[in-house]
């Protein structure tokens, strides 16, 4: 009972903000069914280290006589230090990425490549509104939240050393299963009800299977030519394609995109949370960086969306701007979102095959993009 009533008498307010953002998170992943693999143990992280005298980040060290006598480091510090730290959860899980994704679309319709590019805007317009307020290397980790891709926004912060790598974790993942609730509204507002309508009738091309295999070789390749940086983000993605691909370790294949990405997701999802204890969390800076995360989606999906608006003026077959909106790395939401949008306007509108395409250009795209980023500022 004394141990009950000094914990009790520890608890402040902040700890009960970092309860209630825990419990949110929990909400949006049992309630609504964002992205349960992630949100899940985030929430529940975030509650498990804010409670008085976790032991899941430090733990007591004491003498016979139950003395305290130093600290060290909790499971959850030990966890992130050997999977996160050292960047090896984030590379590991491409490899479950990779092997979840079928090239086929964008390789069938390769110009859709075009709107991965594209839907980058917000790093770039992110970084450069970051670099008012942080030095350029963090700005720089911040911009990259714009990627919407977690892994890549982990080594990124990771490689530049910047000292908010725990929000920029928090961010990068909250958005990304967030992504149903920021791009409809972005997407309504840049296009009419008549855009949204345009219909993309798609026709299957024959991919054949040496193009299949040959095509995460080629990219790792140019990735590494154009942005060196990059390429064990783009080399692991690609070699988990390359399982998918190959036809003879389907068993591989298999477990990379469902044990191993379970499981890593997990990891990833507990060990960001060692990051949201109520006094590194609950700081101006780390709201500024929530802040500006939140604008790099959004611009993100209007550049995407423009981008697809201007080519419009001179073709004669229209494109759905929508599927601009895709063009951004959190796959597959986005390419969802973007095809339930259209049903959503028009029942007989099937978006799913180009706004994918779009989608997966848009990994790609998100990653080389990093890869760019550390180029020039490491």
């Amino acid at each position: 009972m004394e141990i009950l009533y000094e914990n009790l008498l520890q608890i402040n307010w902040q700890m009960i903000v970092m309860w209630i953002i825990g419990g949110l998170l929990i909400y949006l992943a049992i309630k609504k069914d964002m992205e349960p693999t992630l949100l899940l143990p985030m929430g529940f992280g975030a509650i498990l280290v804010n409670l008085p005298n976790s032991g899941a980040i430090t733990q007591f060290v004491t003498d016979n006589l139950g003395n305290i006598i130093g600290e060290e480091e909790g499971a959850l510090t030990t966890l992130f230090n050997a999977g996160i730290a050292n960047e090896l959860f984030p590379l590991i899980l491409f490899i479950g990425i990779g092997a979840m994704i079928d090239f086929g679309p964008i390789l069938s319709n390769p110009k859709l490549m075009i709107f991965g590019a594209a839907a980058q805007f917000g790093i770039f317009f992110t970084l450069c509104l970051a670099s008012i307020f942080f030095d350029i290397n963090d700005a720089a980790s911040i911009g990259i939240i714009g990627a919407a891709d977690g892994p890549t926004s982990i080594v990124v912060a990771n490689k530049l050393g910047s000292k908010y790598l725990g929000a920029i974790m928090v961010a990068a993942y909250s958005y990304m299963a967030l992504v149903p609730i920021i791009q409809p509204p972005v997407i309504k507002l840049l296009t009419t009800k008549k855009e949204r309508m345009i219909r993309m009738p798609y026709a299957q091309a024959e991919v054949t299977r040496t193009t299949r295999i040959l095509f995460p070789i080629v990219i790792t390749v140019i990735a590494g030519l154009i942005a060196p940086a990059s390429v064990s983000l783009v080399g692991f993605l690609m070699f988990g394609n390359l399982l998918r691909e190959c036809g003879v370790l389907n068993s591989l294949s298999e477990t990379a995109q469902k044990v191993l990405a379970n499981l890593i997701t997990i990891f990833l999802g507990i060990t960001i949370a060692t990051r949201m204890v109520w006094d590194e969390f609950l700081q101006l800076d780390t709201l500024l960086i929530l802040g500006l995360g939140l604008v790099a989606f959004i611009f993100d999906t209007a550049g995407g969306v423009l981008f697809a608006k201007l080519l419009n003026l001179f073709l004669k077959q229209k494109i759905n701007p929508m599927i601009g909106a895709a063009g951004i790395s959190a796959f597959p939401m986005s390419g969802r979102v973007v095809h339930k949008m259209g049903l959503a306007e028009d029942p007989q509108n099937f978006l799913l095959m180009h706004s994918i395409g779009v989608n997966v250009s848009g990994q790609i795209a998100s990653v080389i993009a990093g890869g760019l980023i550390l180029s020039f500022f490491m």
